[in-house]
C-alpha cells in the first residue's frame, strides 16, 4: 500500500517566545514491511541540529528555534511503501533489550482494576495471551474521543470505561507487564478515512514481545494488530517518552495553543 501522509503541528503562543528547542521522532523506523520514498520535516524559523539513531532504533532530529515568535509550525509529508507483516515488527536495529520495557511509568502504572483485568485472562501460550489481553482491553474502555486528556493514566481510563488509541495502549501495557510480558507504546499513523479527511491526531498502539517473534504489534482501539494501513515511527515507555515531538519554549510564562492536523491518503497521490 502507498501511504501519504500531510502532518503539520502548530503552536501559538500568548506572548512570543525568545526561543524553542524541539526533539522530534518523525521519521518512519527503519523495518520490514515499510520503505520510505520520500520524506520531509520542516519548521518554521527553524535549524535542524544534530540527528541519531537511539537503542530502541528510532531516529530522534533536534531543532532549534530563534525568537522571538508566536507561532511554529512543525509539517511532515512524506510517502511510504508498507505491506502486512501480520503485526511482527522485523528488521528494526535495537540494542536495548526486551526485559527493560517491564518498567512501569505514572501513566502505565497498575491499579487494583488493571491487575484484575489483566488476571482474567488466561491463554495456552504467550502469543495468544497477548491477543487476549489486546481483546480484554478493547471490550473494557470503549473508543470515546474528547472523554479523557493527554495525561489521563491507564487506570483513569479503565475506571471511566471510555479513552482513545493512547488509553488504549496504555491499559495494554500495563496488563501484558502484570502478566510479565514486556510491552512498550508506539506512536505512527494509521490510514483510516478513505476519503482522507483530516484527523486530530497521529495513533498510537502497543508492541508485546512474544519469545520466537519478538515484537508484535497489538491496536485495541481498532481490534487488530498493524497492517499495511500503519506507519511506525518511534516506540517508548509510554505516550510522553514515544512522542514524535517534544520541546521546550524559553520565553514569558503565558498560555500556549495547540493544534494538530493529520492526514493520510492512499494511492498514487
Amino acid at each position: 500500500m502507498l501511504l501519504h501522509v500531510d502532518h503539520v503541528t502548530t503552536y501559538r503562543y500568548e506572548a512570543p517566545v525568545r526561543s524553542a528547542v524541539q526533539s522530534h521522532r518523525l521519521t518512519p523506523s527503519l523495518c520490514e514491511g515499510q520503505r520510505v520514498l520520500d520524506w520531509e520535516v520542516t519548521v518554521t524559523g527553524g535549524t535542524p541540529g544534530a540527528g541519531f539513531r537511539d537503542g530502541a532504533g528510532d531516529f530522534v532530529q533536534g531543532w532549534t528555534v530563534a525568537g522571538p515568535v508566536s507561532e511554529i509550525a512543525v509539517t511532515v509529508r512524506g510517502r511510504v511503501e508498507t505491506r502486512d507483516t501480520a503485526g511482527v515488527l522485523r528488521g528494526l536495529r535495537e540494542s536495548v533489550p526486551p526485559e527493560a520495557y517491564l518498567r512501569e511509568t505514572p501513566a502505565t502504572a497498575l491499579d487494583r482494576g488493571l491487575r484484575d483485568l489483566a488476571l482474567s485472562v488466561q491463554a495456552a501460550d504467550r502469543l495468544d495471551l497477548c491477543h487476549q489481553l489486546a481483546g480484554a482491553v478493547a471490550g473494557a474502555i470503549a473508543y470515546a474521543p474528547g472523554a479523557t486528556h493527554a495525561h489521563t493514566t491507564a487506570a483513569e481510563a479503565l475506571a471511566l470505561a471510555e479513552g482513545v488509541c493512547q488509553d488504549h495502549a496504555h491499559a495494554l501495557i500495563a496488563c501484558a507487564r502484570a502478566q510479565d510480558i514486556p510491552a512498550r507504546y508506539v506512536s505512527g499513523y494509521l490510514f483510516a478515512d478513505a476519503e482522507g479527511a483530516a484527523q486530530e491526531a497521529a495513533h498510537a498502539w502497543a508492541e508485546l514481545h512474544v519469545p520466537g517473534l519478538g515484537w508484535v504489534g497489538f491496536d485495541p482501539a481498532n481490534r487488530c494488530c498493524p497492517d499495511a494501513r500503519y506507519i511506525r515511527l518511534g516506540s517508548g515507555f509510554d505516550a510522553q517518552a514515544a512522542a514524535p515531538i517534544r520541546g521546550i519554549a524559553r520565553g514569558p510564562a503565558g498560555r500556549e495553543a495547540l493544534d494538530v492536523r493529520v492526514a493520510v491518503l492512499t494511492g498514487e497521490q
